[in-house]
């Protein structure tokens, strides 16, 4: 536990996701709550990003969406001056906000309440997506496990049995281990472990050719076939905006998410598996894909 004047103390970290190095900035209670970034911790380097912590009231700006869908609930908007605010809200009180540059490279949060782990979470994942747009890397709402040297993805909305299926795995299929079961990282083929993986905690500083992505759906049988470009495209962007927070920020940077997810399609293969939660699945995943 640290006291008071060791908490207030202010200190800088960089760390490395997917080959792109951040720095954050801010007290060192802060910090206490990055464990799991602590595996990507790294000395320095060229600066995709930076976000510091600030005090203070959340400036004034122009609303222009909100959502409501999760928690905590987002307002997205905009300053006089052109900087994009994200303020994160518990029911009507204000949590806490990011404000970020307009070429997405410099952010601020600022703390209103004690729910500065969310806040940080929030906003570090809203940073990592805009400021990686258009650089050949995305950060995807999907499970991610290893076997036989390579990564396969398996996305699919909430509650469609990708945590579940990636255990059928682990069970059934030997060799296999759990890279992130939330937010991994794609980038130019491979896919990487994330701090973002709040389901299972798994923060593996790993990374892994992409041997196959399989967008999962629930049904009363197995069965799997290839998906074409087109429909893997549209299976990705379903998964870019899955998650409401996300939409918040998808307008800003549609090309360069629009550039990548066609990369991605044309370059790696998609299968639909439609499943039940049984070792018969993943026994018939895992053979169709992997050959």
């Amino acid at each position: 536990m640290l006291n008071w004047k060791e908490a207030n103390r202010m200190m800088t970290r960089h760390y490395k996701v997917a080959g792109h190095t951040f720095v954050v900035s801010g007290k060192a209670a802060l910090f206490e709550q990055m464990e799991n970034y602590e595996p990507f911790a790294c000395e320095g380097g060229e600066l995709l990003f930076s976000l510091t912590e600030e005090s203070g009231a959340v400036p004034e700006y122009t609303e222009e969406y909100r959502q409501e869908e999760s928690w905590p609930h987002i307002i997205f908007g905009h300053t006089a001056s052109g900087n994009m605010v994200l303020e994160f809200m518990a029911g009507t009180k204000s949590v806490g906000c990011l404000i970020c540059s307009k070429d997405h490279r410099e952010g601020r949060f600022i703390l209103t309440s004690c729910e500065s782990d969310i806040v940080l979470y929030r906003s570090l994942m809203m940073m990592f997506s805009m400021a990686t747009a258009g650089k050949d890397t995305l950060l995807l709402h999907a499970v991610v496990v290893s076997c036989e040297g390579k990564g396969y993805m398996f996305l699919g909305p909430s509650h469609t049995g990708k945590s579940t299926h990636a255990r059928l795995w682990l069970e059934h299929v030997e060799g296999t281990e759990l890279v992130n079961d939330d937010y991994p990282v794609v980038r130019g083929g491979v896919v990487y472990g994330s701090p973002w993986s709040p389901k299972t905690p798994c923060y593996r500083n790993v990374s892994y050719p992409i041997g196959g992505m399989v967008r999962l759906s629930q049904a009363p049988c197995n069965k799997i076939h290839r998906l074409s470009g087109i429909e893997a495209y549209l299976k990705l962007f379903e998964r870019i905006y899955d998650d409401p927070w996300s939409r918040c920020i998808a307008e800003n940077i549609a090309e360069g998410l629009h550039q990548t997810m066609n990369k991605l399609a044309s370059t790696v293969p998609m299968w639909h598996l439609e499943c039940l939660p049984d070792e018969e699945a993943a026994r018939l995943c895992h053979d169709t894909i992997t050959q």
